[in-house]
């Protein structure tokens, strides 16, 4: 494969990375993954992600928001913290936000305020919105389509065919990660992936999670990086029947656009 691809999502300052995140960005270049965007999940994460993705201007940018997890731990000062950070050049989206009703780690009702939130200031900057759902369809479709949103990514999709309808006919992209490369839990998705126009569709690793489980030469450790992003790329152009370098040259030129990069 010879196009570089744009990993929109890679949680590098997660702790697993500690010890040798420039390491990690070094082997995603040498894989041609150029440019990562770090997904800013936390005030303080997303501090750390923008901080990083300084150093490296044009190879590295960041979102900022806060994940439903860590919804219960805003305050009134959180938006203006995250609209300071949006400020930055190398910020190019409000999130990751959203709902996660699969382990409520964040009372419903207090995720449900903050994403709506965050969805004001995405739409206040005119900056997308890079999105979480997992067993909140309802409320999280209701409340896109009461804001009218339409700049948004659904990161890491794993869901039905009704929902990816729905984000589809919203005008939303939809990011996909190493949960393909399950032959368990991703064969609804390797046929659904299929159904995503090309101008809609985006790759990620979402690292270190997701680990695709049918590499040859796993990772001693069992962590994802962001070097193992073409193996992602090319399952996604085996399931829908066309060439790796088309997808990478078709995901890439949608994620520049989308990310305005």
């Amino acid at each position: 494969m010879n196009n570089s691809i744009i990993n929109i999502g890679v949680n590098l300052m997660h702790r697993s990375f500690h010890e040798d995140r420039d390491l990690v960005v070094a082997r995603a270049l040498e894989n041609n993954v150029t440019p990562l965007i770090i997904t800013g999940t936390s005030q303080r994460n997303s501090e750390d992600a923008v901080r990083y993705a300084g150093r490296y201007p044009g190879k590295l940018y960041s979102t900022a928001g806060v994940h439903p997890h860590d919804a219960k731990n805003c305050n009134e000062e959180t938006i203006t913290k995250l609209r300071e950070l949006a400020a930055l050049p190398q910020v190019v989206a409000v999130g990751e936000c959203g709902l996660d009703y699969n382990r409520d780690f964040s009372p419903r009702d207090v995720q449900r305020r903050w994403f709506e939130e965050q969805i004001r200031l995405a739409l206040e900057l005119d900056m997308p919105l890079f999105l979480h759902e997992r067993e909140a369809s309802t409320d999280f479709i209701g409340m896109l389509k009461e804001h009218k949103v339409k700049n948004a990514v659904v990161h890491c999709f794993t869901g039905s065919l009704p929902e990816l309808k729905a984000y589809l006919d919203m005008g939303c992209h939809i990011g996909i990660t190493g949960w393909i490369c399950d032959e368990r839990r991703g064969k609804q998705l390797r046929d659904l992936v299929r159904i995503i126009p090309l101008e809609q569709l985006m790759i990620e690793t979402d690292a270190p999670f997701l680990t695709p489980r049918d590499l040859k030469e796993k990772p001693a450790d069992g962590r994802n990086e962001p070097a193992l992003l073409p193996h992602i790329l090319r399952t996604v152009a085996e399931c829908i029947g066309k060439p790796a370098d088309e997808v990478a040259k078709a995901t890439t030129q949608t994620a520049k656009a989308f990310f305005r990069i």
